[in-house]
Parts: structure tokens; C-alpha cells; sequence
């Protein structure tokens, strides 16, 4: 691949969290598209050198087909993307093109910040997508932003550490009790050296699949909160089992950090996204990794999700909305983009984009898994809420309290709830 450019620096000043309001106002300035016109675009993303080399790549094999579209890149990591995001906001002017979640699209789509798809559809194709994950980016029907990839909740196991507790692997999809007793016998072998995994119940995901088992979700459609301070007190209350011992203790992983219980071969098990197996393998040391089914609260049910956080959007403001469709079209349709990118963004989320991808050793194993648990596959979940990121850090937070034992559940419960009533006004 070739050097990187020199990217723009980003300022990653301190920036108190608030709500985004007023109307960023449409694209009635941009100038008429000239196809061969000489253009600049903005972009930016959240990620690190390796990212950005291949964004460097991607540029490239864009600029053979638009050689007039030039494209100034920037990157941070994801706190800082945001903090500068809002900044941006507040003084008028995002980036033509940008990473975005959709953790944040009621945030940035509501007050008309972020460009209508509607407007440019000419230049980007979304027959490519499935109707689950074009919803990912939608809100009220309208389309706002495009996947680039997604990813399913998964249980990892370091088979190294699973061969030597002597303890025969789990199976996926098991009950949460029947994994929590694989758990404490791993921990048991261990002898203080290894444990089986981390206390589950501070992941917000988990919780999600839990109410999603029984048919519920985190949230609702008009963007309230899905489940009661019962539900999440069960919840919690059924992780002191893990907290009693069978999982690594917290205070050994507030050691560890910023690397995780899994990441640092302390635990033979973890749960998170699938994309998360290249970073495991290389963190941890493992020879190999296996990926199975989380555990369910409900057999049968269809808990899972495809998460297709990571997306791309266009600023309402863009002088160059159709430049700025044909990179974005060009980010997640192109089969240039699966060769490069391969599942590093997420499994391709367009049947075009994975057709250039090679899938070989962790991205066949990812890819592999997603089509194992196809059948437990359901709808996507409702948009999330405004201020997702502060309501997920917050049930971390509270997890973390919990398993260092100085915060009792019904407290714990207490302050979530207040913060959600904060942040949801």
C-alpha cells in the first residue's frame, strides 16, 4: 500500500457533552454538479495508522475514476472525532463526508444537520443493501447515512487457555446459567492464573439481548426507554454469581487497563462484536481463537442483530453534495473497498462491496460464524436513543462499581435511571 498523506490534525480539546439543536439547513448554495470540475472534499474518520493507510489506498483507486475529486482527509480517535464533530456543529460546518454511528443519528439527523440520501440518489446505489441494514441509517423513513460494514454479538474463547484448564469447550448458545458454570470451572482450574471470563452483565449489549429474548428491545420507537428499573435489577442481580468468583475479579482488570481481561490471556473467554477477532488474536497471543454463539435467555429466540454501527453520512451543508455521494458511494459499494478493507469496517455490508473482498484466515472465521448464526438473526433494534454513548459508558461505569463491590444493584439501578432522565430530558 502506499505512504500515508499527511493527514490533518485534529484538536482534541475538551468538549462538555450537550444536545445538538437548530437547523443546519440543505445543500440550496451548492453550485451545479459539473462532472469533470475540479472539487475538494472533506473527510473524516475515527481509527488508527492502519485505518488510515487503508483509507489512503481507497482514496487512491477512487481518484482513478474521479481524478478531478480531491479528497483531504482527517482522523482521531472516536472521543475526539465527536468532541471535534460538535464543534464543528456549533460553529456551522461538518466535514463534506464522515464516519458516523448510529449511535447518533437521532442527534445529527433530527435538527437537519446531516444530508437527506434522498437528494444524491443518483450517485449512490442502495439496491445493495439489504432492508435491515438500509433501516440502520434510516430515521422516520428517511435515509440518512450507509453502512460500511456490520457485526454480530459473539462469545470468543482462547483455545490455548480452554486446551489447558482441561475443561471441554462450551457450546454456543447455551443458557447463561449453563455458561456461567463453565466459567467457574475454568476459574477453578486456573488457580488464580487464568479465569474463565469477565462479568457480562456491565455490557449494555448483553442486557439487550436479554430483553430482546423476551421480545423487548434497549429503546423504543419514539426513542424512550425500552425496559424498567425491575428488568435491569434482574438483570444485575443475576451477574453475583460471576462477581462471587467465577469471572476475574475487577480490580485485576482495572490493572489491565486500557487492555481487556481476553486481550491480555487473563481470560479464556469474552463477549463482544465479531469484528473484534483480529484485534483478539494479535493482543492476546493466542494461537487461535474460537467464535460461538453468546449465550441466550430464551432458546429459540431471535435475540441477535446484525450492529451496523459504523456508517457514513454527508453534511447538509456540503458545497459538493454529488462529489461528496460519489466518494461515500465509493466508501461502501465499491469492490475496491471489500479488497482493502476486508471485514476491518465490519462484514461488507453491500453484496457488492463484499464481492471484492477475499475472505481468508480471521475474516472466513467472522464470516463463517455470522452464516452459523443466521437462524438466530432477527429485526434490527430502533434507532438509539439521543446521548447512547453517555446511557452505554454509564451502565460500564455502573458494571465496573458493581464488581469492585462499592455500590450496592438497587443503587446502581437508582443512578442509571437518573441519568437516563437526564439525558433524555
Amino acid at each position: 500500500m502506499p505512504a500515508l498523506r499527511p493527514w490533518a490534525a485534529l484538536a482534541a480539546a475538551a468538549v462538555t457533552l450537550f444536545v445538538l439543536s437548530g437547523c443546519a439547513g440543505a445543500t440550496s448554495d451548492a453550485a451545479p454538479f459539473e462532472p469533470d470540475e475540479e472539487v475538494k472534499i472533506d473527510f473524516a474518520f475515527w481509527g488508527n495508522d492502519d485505518r488510515a493507510t487503508r483509507y489512503d489506498a481507497l482514496i487512491d483507486a477512487f481518484n482513478e475514476e474521479y481524478p478531478n475529486i480531491t479528497v483531504n482527509v482527517s482522523f482521531s480517535d472516536f472521543p475526539s472525532f465527536w468532541e471535534k464533530r460538535q464543534t464543528e456543529v456549533a460553529g456551522g460546518g461538518l466535514p463534506d463526508v464522515f464516519q458516523f454511528s448510529d449511535s447518533y443519528l437521532r442527534q445529527y439527523a433530527q435538527p437537519g444537520h446531516i444530508l437527506d440520501l434522498a437528494e444524491v440518489s443518483d450517485y449512490i446505489d442502495t439496491t445493495t443493501f439489504e432492508d435491515s441494514l438500509l433501516g440502520t441509517g434510516a430515521l422516520e423513513g428517511t435515509q440518512y447515512s450507509l453502512p460500511t460494514g456490520y457485526s454480530l454479538w459473539a462469545n470468543f474463547l482462547n483455545d490455548d487457555l480452554v486446551k489447558t484448564s482441561g475443561v471441554e469447550a462450551p457450546q454456543g448458545g447455551t443458557t447463561f446459567a449453563e455458561f456461567d458454570e463453565w466459567m467457574d470451572e475454568v476459574t477453578a482450574a486456573g488457580g488464580g492464573d487464568v479465569y474463565g471470563g469477565t462479568d457480562y452483565t456491565q455490557r449494555i449489549q448483553v442486557f439487550e439481548l436479554a430483553l430482546r429474548a423476551e421480545g423487548g428491545n434497549l429503546f423504543t420507537d419514539d426513542g424512550g426507554l425500552g425496559f424498567t428499573e425491575d428488568d435491569l435489577r434482574e438483570f444485575w442481580e443475576s451477574g453475583q454469581r460471576l462477581r462471587d468468583g467465577a469471572a476475574v475479579p475487577q480490580k485485576r482488570l482495572e490493572e489491565l487497563s486500557p487492555k481487556s481481561g481476553f486481550g491480555a490471556a487473563l481470560t479464556a473467554s469474552e463477549m463482544s462484536w465479531s469484528n473484534f477477532l483480529g484485534g483478539y488474536l494479535a493482543d492476546s497471543g493466542a494461537s487461535s481463537i474460537s467464535i460461538i454463539a453468546p449465550p441466550t435467555a430464551t432458546s429459540g429466540s431471535k435475540d441477535l442483530y446484525r450492529q451496523a454501527g459504523l456508517q457514513v453520512a454527508i453534511s447538509a451543508k456540503t458545497e459538493h453534495p454529488e462529489a461528496a455521494a460519489l466518494f461515500l458511494d465509493f466508501v461502501v459499494n465499491s469492490e475496491a473497498a471489500g479488497e482493502i478493507f476486508g471485514t476491518t469496517l465490519g462484514f461488507p455490508a453491500s453484496s457488492s462491496k463484499l464481492a471484492g473482498a477475499t475472505l481468508e484466515g480471521a475474516d472466513k472465521q467472522v464470516a463463517d460464524y455470522i452464516e452459523a448464526a443466521a437462524e438466530r438473526i432477527g429485526d434490527a433494534p430502533p434507532v438509539p436513543v439521543v446521548g447512547y454513548g453517555t446511557l452505554e459508558q454509564k451502565f460500564w461505569d455502573l458494571g465496573k462499581s458493581l464488581g469492585l463491590g462499592v455500590i450496592s444493584v438497587d443503587d446502581a439501578v437508582s443512578q442509571f435511571f437518573s441519568e437516563a432522565d437526564v439525558v433524555l430530558g
